[in-house]
């Protein structure tokens, strides 16, 4: 049992592991566009060097969970993954949307969990130890030991000031493991980010669940929502750990959010679903709900966007 197994979402386990990748295959239960490996890469285009090196409140997806946040000055980086493979042994469709070369100096890294695909030792290595990395408890000597010095460690609903940000961590439904012998011993979360320019949130890994309209009503307004909409199928598997499209428009919704940025989607092979099918279904039901399509950002991976506030974008 570990030390946040009384949080974790529904356990899955080795025997469900086994259905998925052995069972369904053989009695025909996966879809055929999940069996081949696939030839995918997401949209792309180069980063906008003006945004991403300057102090003007802006996000660049990098892909998967990784963003590059501008806020009060600061530069702020989410869930880094910025090489070729995880760990050796899954690889990058497409090319991270800022190589860790062309990175500018980073004053904040948000680490939401230990799996491999959001704490990534590569990558943290790479931005070094000049970030503040906040991590949920139980985090701080994974990525010291990937060359991170200063260090802060959160439960849910605390909240930090680093580089003149309010940085709370926020509960999501999940669960941790960076090995078979220490399941559930590190915490897990989202992050809300305050800035006098605008609130951001990055839910890292989450299933759908009534957290989200308390995340809006206890650090909202939410000016930015940051929600996956892939690594959802099959469904029987994933509901308890990762929101399907639908799921991530509706946490949108509860949350009250001004703008929803799609991410964890058409970077990492992870699930059974196309890995091109999240955008598509995330706005079908956007315009299902009749919800104003500008609000919607499902970005190429590198695309550069200025942020403005939420009195702003409705002036």
């Amino acid at each position: 049992m570990g030390r946040f197994s009384h949080r974790a979402s529904e356990q899955r386990g080795p025997r469900h592991i086994l259905k998925w990748k052995v069972l369904d295959p053989l009695t025909g239960r996966v879809p055929k566009a999940a069996k081949p490996a696939e030839r995918f890469a997401p949209p792309s285009r180069p980063f906008d060097p003006e945004l991403v090196r300057g102090a003007k409140p802006s996000l660049t997806w990098i892909g998967h969970a990784s963003f590059l946040l501008t806020l009060g000055g600061k530069k702020v980086v989410t869930d880094p993954v910025l090489g070729p493979k995880l760990e050796g042994f899954i690889r990058r469709h497409g090319e991270p949307g800022i190589p860790a070369a062309s990175m500018p100096e980073v004053d904040v890294v948000l680490v939401t969990h230990n799996h491999y695909d959001h704490l990534d030792a590569w990558s943290i290595k790479r931005l070094g130890p000049k970030p503040v990395y906040v991590v949920p408890l139980g985090n701080g000597g994974l990525v010291r030991g990937a060359g991170a010095k200063a260090v802060v460690e959160l439960d849910w609903w605390q909240t930090t000031q680093v580089a003149g940000l309010e940085i709370t961590l926020v509960p999501s439904r999940h669960w941790s493991m960076r090995f078979p012998w220490n399941r559930n011993d590190m915490l897990w979360g989202g992050f809300v980010v305050h800035s006098p320019e605008g609130t951001a949130y990055h839910s890292g890994d989450t299933a759908h669940f009534d957290g989200f309209a308390e995340i809006g009503r206890r650090c909202g307004p939410i000016d930015w929502a940051m929600l996956p909409i892939g690594a959802y199928d099959p469904r029987w598997f994933m509901s308890a750990q990762h929101m399907n499209p639908e799921e991530a428009v509706d946490a949108a919704v509860q949350m009250n959010a001004e703008t929803m940025v799609a991410m964890h989607w058409g970077t990492f092979k992870l699930t059974d679903e196309p890995l091109g099918e999240p955008p598509g279904r995330a706005r079908a039901e956007w315009a299902r709900r009749k919800l104003p399509p500008e609000r919607l950002w499902i970005l190429d991976v590198g695309e550069s966007r200025a942020l403005s506030p939420r009195e702003e974008v409705g002036a």
